[in-house]
């Protein structure tokens, strides 16, 4: 399970990140609502656990942007504030369910089990933005009648671009996610296979483009 968890408490962050990774979970985590709005919309995770009272971008915020890009990660929203009003926002925001602190550790990993469980009910086939489309089963990115293949790294790559939308995506996480946190890629290697894709959309004569973003990162644009 890939998780990312979105906690300014540092402590009770590296206590969230020793309870998943004890279950050979995976997890990043990040300190404000900005960074955990643009990770989740980069990244690739099965369950988000968003904390409530955040700076930058309160989680309320965080989980109402996620459902706007249409993301359908799942988001277990954490509180201080055993209110029910703070709950029924929250779901309303589109959190999927709802933790008091403090909590049990069994409960937490209880829940997130029983939300990817039900996530794993519906298998995304297709990304699109603009005017392109990627089959994710059979690694083909489409403009109208024209189609081109991805190699497996190109795929994952634009698919993380596409989820994210226009935001930006840094280079580090595309090395995180496609290559692994423990691997040797460098810079270089993800310059190259962004080359590589732009010369495929230039032939799928598309509108959209992979932008780079100065010191930042990449992400996708339209040009009509």
């Amino acid at each position: 399970m890939n998780l990312l968890i979105v906690e300014d408490e540092a402590r009770l962050a590296d206590a969230l990140r020793q309870i998943v990774t004890a279950e050979k979970y995976r997890a990043d985590v990040v300190y404000n609502g900005r960074d955990g709005l643009d990770y989740a919309l980069a990244g690739d995770y099965d369950a988000v656990i968003l904390d409530v009272m955040l700076p930058g971008l309160d989680g309320f915020s965080v989980a109402k942007q996620l459902r706007a890009n249409k993301l359908a990660t799942p988001v277990l929203m954490l509180t201080a504030r055993d209110e029910l009003a703070d709950k029924i926002t929250g779901l309303d925001c589109g959190a999927d369910d709802y933790m008091t602190k403090p909590f049990a550790p069994e409960e937490l990993l209880a829940r997130l089990r029983a939300l990817t469980r039900r996530q794993g009910e519906v298998v995304l086939s297709e990304l699109s933005f603009a005017d392109i489309s990627l089959a994710l089963g059979d690694n083909v990115l489409r403009r109208g009648d024209k189609t081109v293949r991805l190699g497996f790294k190109e795929r994952e790559i634009m698919k993380i671009l596409m989820s994210g939308g226009d935001h930006i995506t840094p280079k580090e996480t595309l090395i995180s996610k496609v290559w692994g946190d423990e691997s040797e890629a460098v810079d270089n290697t993800v310059e190259a296979h962004i080359s590589f894709l732009r010369k495929k959309l230039i032939f799928l004569r598309a509108d959209t483009r992979i932008e780079t973003v100065r010191k930042l990162g990449y992400r996708l644009e339209a040009h009509a």
